[in-house]
């Protein structure tokens, strides 16, 4: 009769299987199942440090017909997203967000939503958003990269690289640097290339879809988001190709935009 030895590396693939399984969690509206590995309560608080920071280092703008434009369109599209995930099962999600709205004096058309939904938005992308309509398109992305755990999930996928899974707990104690460098990667504050750069167009091309639901569910025409998509792309000028970049070439982003489009316009005509 044969018998099998458990050696102590099967036993670590083992470990991280079941780790791997228990900790799978599902995006909302895309279905996808995901890696998340940390506990949310703890990706917002480090979130909420990085956010004080940034606010402390920057210029929030002035301009009050600019800030009252963004603030209104954060309040529409946040209120869309609670409507979302209360009618379909992820009420657990609400505990996590308190809602804030920046705009910051920056010529880098750029935004972002960390963690608890603490939003900026760039002066430099007003330009290229040219309305409330268009700045909507971004907001919306931006929000739907925090409702779907994007931030935890490249997180727990470093984490599980780097350090074996260690829980965040042990690992903020016994490497708070290194730890703190996996956040900030996990937001765009580094790079490299190979595993991530795929995972992070996946996250961009979901984070397109969502955006776009949630923009037409708060009353906002979800075809500007093609026009949006054309202005960054002739805005952009000369690109690194396509595996070279953590976003989507922007003819893939607009097709891809298309194809979700009937959807999002009966959910806009639905909200008038």
């Amino acid at each position: 009769m044969r018998t099998h030895k458990i050696t102590i590396p099967g036993l670590i693939m083992l470990f991280a299987l079941v780790v791997l399984m228990e900790s799978c969690s599902t995006v909302p509206l895309t279905g996808r199942s995901q890696m998340s590995l940390l506990p949310e309560s703890n990706m917002v608080a480090m979130s909420l440090t990085s956010y004080d920071q940034f606010l402390d280092s920057n210029k929030v703008s002035t301009n009050e017909q600019q800030v009252e434009m963004v603030k209104r369109a954060g309040r529409n599209i946040s209120a869309a997203v609670e409507k979302y995930l209360t009618e379909n099962g992820y009420e657990s999600y609400l505990q996590y967000f308190d809602w804030e709205f920046n705009l910051v004096d920056s010529e880098v058309p750029n935004a972002w939503c960390m963690p608890g939904g603490k939003v900026v938005i760039y002066t430099g992308i007003l330009p290229l958003t040219q309305s409330e309509t268009g700045l909507a398109v971004v907001m919306g992305h931006e929000i739907a990269h925090a409702v779907a755990r994007h931030g935890n999930e490249r997180m727990s996928h470093s984490m599980l690289v780097q350090m074996g899974g260690m829980a965040l707990g042990e690992a903020l104690k016994q490497k708070p640097n290194e730890t703190q460098a996996i956040f900030s990667a996990a937001y765009g504050l580094g790079s490299q290339y190979g595993v991530m750069l795929p995972f992070s167009r996946q996250h961009e091309y979901e984070a397109d879809k969502m955006g776009l639901i949630f923009m037409a569910m708060a009353g906002y025409n979800p075809q500007e988001a093609v026009a949006f998509w054309q202005r960054m792309s002739a805005n952009s000028g000369q690109k690194p190709p396509e595996f070279l970049s953590t976003h989507p070439v922007d003819s893939k982003r607009i097709a891809a935009l298309n194809e979700i489009m009937p959807e999002a316009m009966r959910l806009y005509e639905a909200s008038k």
